[in-house]
């Protein structure tokens, strides 16, 4: 008997010791994302409790958090078996924001001035419903069929399509939402945000105001190696520098989106491991920093802020979209950029359209060559803060499409050569959901014209 209490309370210490150095640890970034997840859902998009529990945190160690949504003072708290607590509140404009027990809620802060154009032109150009339009070449049977197929069947649990939206020559010609979804529903894009924020580079390029060649404007990098660094390789995940992406424990990504105030420095401390334009290396926190270096464009924080919006998204239309800041006031545009999938579309056809926006020229045409071009070191996968299929990761898609990408399976998809933008938004991503099918599928429902 007192063998076995012994191996019992061996084993009981191995457990405890793998809880603390493993598991306690990750406490702070489970119920850090619960928090600003059900913050943003509820607030931004209306959902419930339960909805959100069992959609966008269903995820593993992120479902073990509690979370309580204060709807008067617009904040969220989340524990995890009652040990670190989190809070998120939501500012209107700003969106959700993960904060800290410093945080000073009560400190005025600037929101973006939006300004909506209102037209009598339908989709995507107004704000009117679209024109039906019936083509020709378009086996709508086929094109209806590979839609349904990305959804699940009632029950199911496999594929978790939320939307699928499909363009042709500027027309909805598949437009498809699973239940609790539609049209106006809000769906956060994870990193195809970054392609928003690469986006802003291009436009200040047009407007003669940035130079992407130059050396990045870092101070701390001015009298290093890393001053031969470029706003260039920073937009093509090609700087050469120190970074570890991987949700699946602590990283630097996990620690920039829930712990850090100020999202744009997470990177500039990192050392050099390899060498610029030389070594491709997916980080999120790059394109947080390329947020920071935009807002040094502007003399003001409130320039700042009103320029993500009345440069683009309330230029094009993309009235429902939104970029949510972290503490210090920066747009995270590694992640967090919310619109519905019509309005993910019509980022999408700005690319289709090489800048051109119903004849307003927003970008340079070759802004949208730039971020489609393979860089160095990829293997044809990455360009500008866009990915591509260059290099045959979608076998059977066309290998000029290049498309926006976000964490559990958002994809703004642009086909130059077929005048074709396909949106899907969910909550699995490749393999488990597949790709190759619906964008192949899409596109042989197109006949040779």
């Amino acid at each position: 008997m007192k063998k076995i209490f012994k191996i019992f309370a061996i084993l009981l210490v191995l457990v405890l010791v793998y809880l603390r150095i493993e598991i306690y640890p990750q406490l702070d970034l489970i119920s850090g994302f619960s928090a600003k997840s059900v913050t943003s859902g509820h607030f931004l998009d209306n959902r419930s409790l339960e909805t959100i529990q069992q959609g966008d945190n269903d995820i593993d160690k992120i479902d073990w958090a509690t979370n309580e949504i204060n709807d008067k003072e617009r904040f969220v708290t989340s524990k995890v078996y009652g040990f670190k607590e989190r809070k998120a509140i939501y500012r209107e404009g700003l969106g959700a924001t993960l904060i800290n027990d410093d945080f000073d809620v009560s400190k005025p802060y600037n929101v973006p001035k939006r300004t909506k154009i209102n037209t009598n032109l339908p989709f995507p150009y107004g704000n009117l419903e679209p024109k039906d339009t019936v083509f020709s070449n378009i086996d709508y049977a086929k094109l209806n069929a590979v839609v349904a197929n990305a959804f699940d069947k009632k029950g199911q649990k496999e594929k978790r399509t939320r939307s699928v939206i499909v363009i042709y020559k500027d027309k909805i010609i598949a437009e498809k939402y699973t239940d609790g979804f539609n049209k106006n529903s809000k769906i956060l894009g994870w990193s195809m945000t970054k392609s928003l924020t690469a986006t802003y580079f291009g436009i200040l390029q047009k407007q003669g105001k940035f130079d992407i060649m130059k050396p990045a404007p870092i101070a701390e990098w001015a009298t290093d190696e890393r001053s031969k660094i470029t706003t260039n390789d920073l937009l093509h995940m090609n700087s050469g520098l120190e970074w570890e992406e991987n949700y699946s424990k602590i990283c630097d990504a996990t620690k920039m989106l829930f712990i850090e105030e100020d999202m744009t420095k997470s990177q500039i401390n990192k050392p050099l491991v390899g060498k610029p334009n030389n070594t491709w290396n997916y980080s999120s926190g790059t394109t947080n920093l390329l947020s920071g270096i935009l807002r040094k464009q502007f003399k003001t924080h409130q320039e700042y802020l009103d320029f993500w919006y009345s440069s683009l998204f309330d230029k094009i239309g993309m009235n429902s979209a939104i970029v949510e800041t972290d503490m210090a006031g920066n747009f995270v545009g590694s992640s967090y950029g919310w619109a519905t999938t019509r309005d993910w579309a019509k980022f999408g056809l700005l690319y289709l359209h090489k800048g051109n926006w119903n004849g307003e020229q927003i970008f340079d045409e070759s802004w949208a060559k730039y971020v489609a071009t393979p860089t160095n070191s990829s293997n044809g996968q990455y360009g500008g803060q866009f990915w591509l299929n260059a290099g045959g990761r979608f076998p059977n898609a066309p290998k000029d499409m290049y498309y926006a990408s976000g964490y559990q399976g958002q994809m703004v998809a642009i086909f130059p050569s077929h005048d074709l933008v396909i949106v899907r938004m969910g909550l699995k991503e490749d393999p488990e959901f597949d790709f190759n099918g619906l964008l192949s599928g899409v596109v042989g429902s197109l006949k040779k014209q």
